[in-house]
Parts: structure tokens; C-alpha cells; sequence
């Protein structure tokens, strides 16, 4: 029987047992009989959850009701209002004899049955459940942190919303083994305690942000290994203040604040608590300032955070402005909430050392409250190293490797009531539960810790929190553990209510919202059988301990070696993320009765050129998301960047064009646009540059044909499985952060014994805390820096734009064709190819048609790449198209891949280079530039010419050709090489060859 079949069989036989009024035939199959008979007539088409049994069938006969409890089980699937009422339809129907004037009544999870479906799924608002809707009137404070600068205000998005979230453990100290350590195994080439942050870090938090939330992490979010700290207190980097007049002078506060102190810090340490902070009088304009002033470490990216200590008076809107790489950014400040703790701004690029045009924080004292109190303590920039001793050593790693424990000592939290919830014995047990009572300290009473309900917290009201987590279990095959959901409808206090009496029914409703999402996206795009496991209520202390809706998420388990594939699949988590967020934009749509509008995707197909008239014309086209029908572009944001320096705030554009005059000659303008609608803005494009040289040089036209990103290629047999980076690493989506090591046990039947021996899929730990370098869709400026030290002026184009002829080829004398590591790569499970197929060939028949007539047109095209040749000749057995094209207008025939190890390169002697020319590329993982690991060997055809040869096995590395037209190919990408001076010589000579 279906478990259905069990449930209502089971149901009516209880029923007779206890009432004594439903006859019961002689015989099971009888019954059984009448039962079929009766789903037949109650249409109930949905099985029920395993494991769950009828508890209590209570008849009243005085009022006429039947009530049927069910076991917890029952809870473990989504409901919806057609579910409910087939539910008791079905109900009905077995008890039809001699209850036909009853009423009806199912519960589990101690609610009745139409309970447990949540708002947002039910008809309309009227049918809401309003005890599970925050109270009407409470008072909320503006945001902690806005940015001025930013071109767009999502009215429809999360404005004005906090949201709580934490990516899995960390790094920890191990109190029994007295080591630092996971908190779980290594496999698959990662670990939990980095995995989940690979789904947060680069993508959801991001959406959510550029939705217009703020959002609060106990774990450190920024991957930036340096640091660079200054503060009132201290003469690192360099602290000044400015007043106009004695009555806005800065003065010493009573109340404590940061101060670095000498680190590392040990137990009971709290920098918050041991220095001060300077405070002075708000005024209408700006009187007085703070200038922070650091010295940066090296070149590169860095968070920037402010602290700022509490007064009676504190004003809701202290000014800082960011001056960085990029220009200016302003910033307003609630300094009312959130003291004595790190406020996140925003990431900005910096150079090394003390550059106080494009490397410092002001904040002044204008306020639109004068007469107020503007304090001024801290500013970090960068992460940084761990600074918490635990049995005399510090982790030695960079903070956001390191459990939450240690992030919030050195955030300034109350050891008790958040972090140290266990006297300093058990690490492990204090980094889980800090995790909640941090988002509790940060709302404060009557949602404060656990401890103190009552405790006064920062004011900072958190809407919602997701733990974020992966799972054990194994499946085999090509089965998906898949998708589990936690919640709870009690606190740790088992009330079923939040401190003020809001039900905790709201927990399941976004539960069930998060994980429907998922699993519906991902059956849609990745795999239509992945696997939604139970929507539970359960008593885990990440469940219990929010005093907000919360749930918990197990995404899927790190020990399947078929989640894992999709797991390190970059697009995968990209969409994993989109879920999630657009989950949370629908519940607090409902808890806050707020229309929503998603945010789009980035914008496709775009090109910027070089205009007569000494500008540049930029033009895009929406992508469309078959998804979500709200997330349609209604204007963009152009950012623009000058030479090697960060981006700027942007600029609204209201088309899907827009043209910039007047560059300055010999300048490189890189470009990426953003769409944007009223539910925020959607991750940027690639970027695109341009460079007009004062000269008469031709132009050459740049195409970003490198697009791809994918995970590590995988095998898979019955005694050797797992991911193969030697072979094809994949490639990371601008970075990867959760690699720890390849793979080393490949033998499924290798069992688990612990942590440190966890069996197939062990991997090793050599590359933790690495980022590695992955497509940064920013290679037209690198090849572009080549070209403007030859002479040349150029334009860029994505691959897109050129093969639907919004770019025209024949429009320059020279194309350079940049294809980095493109080639056809299938989804994560081969299922799948026939819901989206596969993608990034690097020569699409648009694109081969464009090429050759082109070439057809007498042009010069340079091509580089590192599959240039195994991409084409790799579909030979079921198209011989590419390899065609390839031989007969590229001039070239592939030989091997893997052709190089060291990626050194040499050029035939008395060719076309000098004889002198080596260069290498890279060819390991990197921090800075991604791994070449499989670079192609190819020897020319019909008239053309090996020109440069790899200097370990003399394979020919790259081919030219003259006639009607001129080609050459590299098979490594050009972006690659090491040393921009050996970049600008090697493109010196293939310009020369082109003669242009």
C-alpha cells in the first residue's frame, strides 16, 4: 500500500476501535478493499511521510466532532489549502457512516492542519494568520548603515531590513585535543565549515545587500587576509580631528569604546570595553571632522568598518565618507543603535600604504539633528588574522576562516550572555550557539540572549536569520541527499510564542517558503528529481535560540558525492542563492504586508566602442529570468573605472545605451553594468574597457569570449570517484574561497571513521584560507594594457554582442579574440543537459560565421585560449564542424592537451619573433590570476606557421598565418603570461606581424 493508504487505513480503524459506531469487515482485505474504494471517491493524491502513525482519535458524541491527532511526522511535508482540504475530504469519506453530521479536525505538531500553511500561500491577506505577523506600531529605528552614494533605492525590496546569517562552523579550538581545528571533515576538495560561505560570501550576500538590507554575520565576512587598524586611542595609522569653534570641539566621552590594546586577546578580553571615544557637538553644517588615516598594508581590496561609542544624545545619521581608489562614498550612520561593535560600509579598493587622497575615512558632525552627539572611535579596514588566544595560540589563520566564537569577542559582545556560554571548557558548543544570542544582543530587550531577554542589546531590529549549513549521508549513485529544512515552534524557554507573543509558527512559514523555493528552482534548472527532504521541527539550538523567525537550512550533504558536484559548480550556487534570497524577500513581504519585486539578472550582450568624436558608446540588452516575472529591468547603473583603480557609485541610465564624451587619451575606461528596478539592482556585467590613443594607429576591437565557470571535472565508477582538478580544475566565478585541497581517497568503499580519516573523498588541507583566482570577466583591460604600450586605441565587446551583429567585426583592422579557458561543459549530472544544455563552446556557429566573414573581409584576428583546439576537436564524434572551421580559416589543427607543464614559452628560432622571447604563464593556483592547467598544443595547416614552442617538450604553443587575411593562435590564454612587460612584447610582435 502507498504510505497513504496506510495512514487512512490506520485512521479508520483506530476510529472504529475507540467509537464503536464504524463497522469493521471480517477480513483485512476487505477492508483494505473499501478502503481503495474510498481514496477512489476522496481523491487524496499526495503520500505521507514516512514514519507517521495516528496518536489520538478522539469522538465526541456530545458535540459531534472528531478529532484526529498525528504524530510529528505528519508536519515533516508542506501544506497548502488544496492539500488541507483533501485532507479532509479524505477524512470524511472513512468516517461517512454514521458521522455524517460531524465536524472534522486534523492535528500534528499540536495545530490544527490548515495551520501549518503559510501566509504567503494562502488565498489572500484575509485568510492571514495574524498571530504570526509582527505587532502593528512597534517602533523601528532607520537603518544602522545607508549608503548615499548609491544610484538606486529598492522601494520594493528589503529597505530598512536586518537580516541575520551565519555560514556553518569554523576554525575552532579544540578544547579536549588542545589543537585548532574543523569542526567537520574535509571532502571533496572542501569543507562544511567553508562550503556554505562559498554560497554566502560571493553571492547571497551580495543580493541581499544590493536589495537594500543590512546584514549582520557573526563570522567575520571579509576574506582579506590583511589588515590595516586605527583608531583614537592608538598611533597606528594616523587619527586627526578639526573644529571650527570651541562649541563644536571634540572632547574625551565618559563611556568606553574600542582600543587595539595588546593583542592576542584571552579569555574575558573585550577591546570594546578598554579605550575611548571622541564625541562632539552635531551641528546643521559640518564643523568639525575625524580623519582616519591608514596604512595599508598591500594593494587590493579591503572592508571597511566604523565603531562609535553611545551617548544620551547620539544623532541618527553621522556622515563618513570613504575616500578610495574609486572616489568618494558617503555613508550615513545610525549612531543611535549598533555602538561599541564593528558597522560593516562597504568593500573599497586601496593601495598600498598611507595615501590620504584615496586612502582614508572622514566623518563630520552635520547632522539633521544639531545639537546632538556625533563619536568617533574606530576604522578597520581589512579582516585580517585571528587575535583570540585559545590554549596559548591564536589560529593562525585569517578571521573569517575561524569559528563565530572569536569574531564576536573581538566585535566587543558580552562573553556570558553571547559567546562564553560554557566558562571557557567547550569552544565547540559556545561557537554554535553564539550564533543566535549574537542576532538577539544585536535586536535587545525583550528579544535579547537567552540568559537576559531583558538585556539591553544595540537596537538592532533583526527581521529574520538563516543558519546556513551542508549535511552527512550518503546516497550512491546519481541520487541527491537534497534539501532539509529545520525549524522550531518553541524557544528555548518552550513558549510557542516570540518574547512578544508572536507566534512561532512564523519560523515554519519561512522554513517552508526557503526550502520550497530551492527545490523548486534547482528541479527546474539543475535536476528535476532532486530531493526535498522533511520540512522538521526539531530542537536544534540554531533553531531554538532566535528570537526572530529563523530556520535552519541543510542544503545538501557534503558526503554525496553527487551533491558535492553541484555543490562546487559556481552557477550552482549562484542560483542556490537567488532561491534563498528571493525566500526571504517573499516572507518579509508578508510579515511587513510590503509589495516585492525581485531584482534581475545582469544584463547580457554588451560592447563598448570608441566614438569619432573622442567618447565611448556603451549598449547592452536585459537578460531575462524565466523564473520570476517581477524581475524585469527598469534602469541600470554604468560604473565606471579609470587605469587600475576602483570603481566609482555610478551612473543611473534610464536605456540600454548611454555614451561618455571627452576621454582622456591614453587612459584605459573600463565599464560594467548593472540593471535595476524597485526591487534592487542585480550583480554587475562583465567589464568592458576602452582606450583612445592620440595617434593614427587603427583601433583594435577586444571580445570577451571567456565565459565560462564551472566546478572541477569529476569520474565516477564503482571503485574510483571524485573530482580530477589535475585534469580540468574548473574555474572559480571571479574567486573561490572554499578549496582546501584536492582530493585524495577516490574509493567509495572507503568508510568514515572520524574527522581526520572521514574516508572517500578525504582531501587534503595545503590551500585553506587561499583565494583562489578565478574569471574575473575583466581580461579586456589586461589585454587592452598590452595594446596601449604598442600604440593602439581599442574597443571590447562581449562574445554575445558580436555573434547577434550588434558589434561588427569588419568595423577594425584587428580583433583580438580573448577565449581564456571556454569549452563546452556539461551541467554537474548529465540529466540535465536537456533542460539547459550545455554551455560555453568556445566557437559557436554565430561566432564562426562572424570569424569567417571577417577573415573573408582581409581582417587580423588574434585568438588565445586554452582549449582553442581541444574544444573544436573534441566534438569530432558526433560534428565535424568546429574542427573544420578551425583547420580551414584558423589555420590550425590540435595536437594534445596538457600539453605544458611549466608554461614556459620560446619562440622558433628565425621566425617571426626575435629569438630572444621567453615568457611564462601561470600555471598553478593562484591568488592572482587563474591556473592554466591543460594549455593546447597545435600545429598550423595550409600555409601557416609555428611560432612559438613550449620549452619543455618543444610542442608548437601558438601558429600564425598570412594571406588575404592573417591569424594567429595561442594555445594559452594571453592574459596569463606573467609580467605585463613580457605581455606588451609578445603583443608588440603579433601587431607587428599583423603590420598594423
Amino acid at each position: 500500500m502507498r504510505p497513504s493508504l496506510r495512514l487512512l487505513y490506520a485512521l479508520f480503524a483506530f476510529a472504529a476501535v475507540i467509537s464503536g459506531c464504524v463497522p469493521l469487515k471480517e477480513t483485512q482485505e476487505e477492508n483494505i478493499r473499501d478502503f481503495h474504494q474510498a481514496i477512489e471517491r476522496a481523491a487524496v493524491p499526495f503520500a505521507v511521510p514516512p514514519g507517521t502513525r495516528v496518536d489520538t482519535v478522539i469522538v465526541d458524541r456530545v458535540s459531534k466532532s472528531v478529532t484526529v491527532r498525528l504524530n510529528d511526522r505528519f508536519s515533516y511535508q508542506p501544506y497548502r489549502i488544496d492539500d488541507v482540504r483533501q485532507v479532509y475530504a479524505g477524512v470524511e469519506t472513512f468516517f461517512e457512516r454514521g458521522f455524517k453530521d460531524y465536524s472534522f479536525s486534523v492535528e500534528t505538531l499540536g495545530y490544527p492542519l490548515d495551520q501549518l500553511v503559510p501566509n504567503y500561500y494562502r488565498d489572500s491577506p484575509a485568510e492571514y494568520d495574524l498571530r504570526r505577523l509582527p505587532p502593528a506600531g512597534r517602533a523601528r529605528p532607520s537603518p544602522v548603515v545607508r549608503n548615499m552614494s548609491k544610484g538606486n533605492s529598492p522601494s520594493n525590496g528589503l529597505s530598512n531590513r536586518n537580516v541575520g546569517l551565519w555560514h556553518s562552523h569554523g576554525w575552532y579550538y579544540n578544547n579536549k585535543k588542545g589543537r585548532w581545528e574543523w569542526q567537520r571533515p574535509r571532502l571533496f576538495q572542501s569543507v562544511e565549515d567553508l562550503g556554505p560561505m562559498a554560497f554566502t560570501i560571493p553571492y547571497l550576500i551580495p543580493m541581499l545587500e544590493n536589495a537594500g538590507a543590512n546584514v549582520f554575520l557573526p563570522r567575520e565576512r571579509d576574506t582579506q587576509a590583511a589588515m590595516a587598524l586605527v583608531d583614537n586611542d592608538s598611533s597606528r595609522g594616523l587619527y586627526g580631528e578639526a573644529s571650527h569653534d570651541a562649541t563644536h570641539a571634540w572632547s574625551t566621552a565618559a563611556t568606553p569604546c574600542f582600543t587595539p590594546g595588546h593583542p592576542p586577546y584571552h579569555a574575558g578580553e573585550n577591546p570594546f570595553r578598554s579605550g575611548t571615544h571622541r564625541i562632539a557637538r552635531s551641528d546643521a553644517i559640518s564643523s568639525a571632522t575625524a580623519t582616519w588615516i591608514p596604512d595599508i598594508p598591500e594593494d587590493g581590496e579591503y572592508a571597511v568598518y566604523v565603531s562609535y561609542g553611545e551617548t544620551e544624545s547620539n544623532v541618527p545619521d553621522a556622515r563618513y565618507t570613504v575616500y578610495h581608489r574609486g572616489g568618494r562614498t558617503v555613508f550615513s550612520v545610525n549612531q543611535k543603535i549598533g555602538h561599541a561593535t564593528w558597522q560593516f560600509l562597504g568593500r573599497f579598493r586601496f593601495r598600498r600604504g598611507s595615501n590620504p587622497d584615496s586612502g582614508k575615512v572622514v566623518l563630520t558632525n552635520e547632522s539633521r539633528e544639531p545639537g546632538g552627539t556625533v563619536s568617533a572611535d574606530a576604522v578597520r579596514f581589512g579582516g585580517g588574522m585571528g587575535l583570540v588566544a585559545r590554549g596559548g595560540t591564536t589560529s593562525g589563520r585569517p578571521r573569517f576562516l575561524e569559528g563565530a566564537r572569536y569574531h564576536l569577542q573581538y566585535a566587543g559582545m558580552p562573553d556570558t550572555l553571547v559567546y562564553n556560554l560554557h566558562a571557557d571548557t567547550n569552544d565547540y558548543r559556545d561557537d554554535y550557539q553564539s550564533r543566535a544570542e549574537y542576532l538577539n544582543y544585536l535586536t535587545g530587550a525583550p528579544y535579547g540572549p537567552n540568559r537576559d531577554r531583558l538585556a539591553r542589546g544595540l537596537g538592532i531590529p533583526i527581521d529574520l536569520s538563516l543558519a546556513f549549513h551542508t549535511d552527512a549521508g550518503i546516497a550512491g549513485g546519481d541520487t541527491t541527499i537534497g534539501t532539509l529544512a529545520i525549524y522550531s515552534v518553541e524557544g528555548r524557554d518552550s513558549a510557542r510564542v516570540f518574547p512578544d507573543s508572536t507566534s512561532r509558527l512564523a519560523n515554519r512559514d519561512l522554513a517552508d517558503l526557503m526550502q520550497t523555493q530551492i527545490v523548486e528552482d534547482l528541479r527546474l534548472l539543475y535536476n528535476p528529481r532532486w530531493n526535498r527532504r522533511a520540512l522538521m521541527n526539531a530542537d536544534y539550538s540554531e533553531a531554538t535560540r532566535p528570537n526572530m523567525p529563523s530556520v535552519l537550512l541543510e542544503l545538501l550533504s557534503h558526503q554525496n558525492f553527487s551533491d558535492m558536484k553541484f555543490m562546487l559548480d559556481p552557477r550552482f550556487r549562484f542560483d542556490v542563492a537567488r532561491a534563498i534570497y528571493k525566500a526571504m524577500l517573499r516572507f518579509l513581504s508578508v510579515q511587513h504586508n510590503t509589495p516585492y519585486v525581485v531584482q534581475p539578472l545582469p544584463p547580457t550582450h554588451c560592447a563598448a566602442e570608441l566614438t569619432p568624436k573622442g567618447g565611448a558608446r556603451l549598449q547592452w540588452r536585459p537578460r531575462h529570468d524565466p523564473l520570476e516575472v517581477t524581475a524585469r529591468a527598469t534602469h541600470y547603473i554604468v560604473y565606471t573605472r579609470v587605469d587600475d583603480g576602483g570603481f566609482d557609485n555610478g551612473q543611473v541610465v534610464a536605456d540600454s545605451s548611454v555614451e561618455f564624451s571627452a576621454l582622456v587619451p591614453g587612459r584605459i575606461y573600463s565599464y560594467r553594468i548593472a540593471a535595476a528596478n524597485a526591487g534592487g539592482e542585480s550583480f554587475p556585467s562583465e567589464v568592458l574597457s576602452v582606450c583612445r590613443m592620440d595617434n593614427e594607429k587603427p583601433t583594435v576591437l577586444i571580445v570577451n569570449g571567456f565565459t565560462r565557470i564551472a566546478g572541477p571535472v569529476s569520474i565516477q565508477t564503482p571503485e574510483f570517484t571524485g573530482f580530477l582538478d589535475f585534469l580540468d580544475a574548473g574555474v572559480p566565478d571571479r574567486y573561490a574561497l572554499n578549496f582546501t585541497g584536492t582530493q585524495h581517497d577516490f574509493n567509495p568503499a572507503s568508510r568514515f571513521r572520524l574527522n581526520d580519516a572521514p574516508g572517500h573523498g578525504a582531501s587534503y588541507a595545503d590551500r585553506e584560507g587561499e583565494i583562489i583566482a578565478g574569471n574575473t570577466f575583466d581580461f579586456p583591460a589586461v589585454h587592452g594594457a598590452a595594446l596601449r604600450r604598442a600604440g593602439h586605441s581599442f574597443s571590447s565587446s562581449s562574445k554575445a554582442a558580436v555573434m547577434d551583429t550588434m558589434v561588427r567585426l569588419r568595423d577594425y583592422a584587428c580583433v583580438d579574440l580573448l577565449l581564456g579557458e571556454e569549452k563546452e561543459t556539461p551541467w554537474p549530472q548529465p540529466v540535465v543537459d536537456s533542460l539547459r544544455g550545455k554551455h560555453f563552446r568556445a566557437f559557436p556557429d554565430p561566432l564562426q560565421a562572424q570569424i569567417r566573414d571577417y577573415c573573408a573581409a582581409g581582417g587580423n584576428i588574434l585568438i588565445s585560449g586554452a582549449y582553442v583546439g581541444t574544444d573544436p576537436f573534441a566534438r569530432l564524434a558526433s560534428d565535424t564542424t568546429d574542427a573544420a572551421f578551425v583547420s580551414e580559416v584558423l589555420k590550425f589543427e590540435w595536437v594534445t592537451d596538457h600539453a605544458a607543464r611549466t608554461g614556459r614559452v620560446i619562440a622558433v628560432p628565425g621566425g617571426v619573433f626575435p629569438d630572444t622571447l621567453s615568457l611564462q604563464f601561470n600555471t598553478e593556483l593562484s591568488t592572482k590570476i587563474y591556473q592554466v592547467e591543460s594549455p593546447d598544443a597545435i600545429n598550423p595547416t595550409e600555409g601557416a606557421q609555428t611560432v612559438l614552442l613550449y620549452k619543455e617538450n618543444l610542442f608548437s604553443a601558438a601558429t600564425a598565418f598570412r594571406g588575404e587575411y592573417s591569424v594567429v593562435v595561442l594555445g594559452f590564454p594571453f592574459e596569463c603570461i606573467l609580467g605585463e612587460g613580457d605581455k606588451a612584447l609578445l603583443m608588440k610582435g603579433i601587431l607587428g606581424f599583423f603590420d598594423i
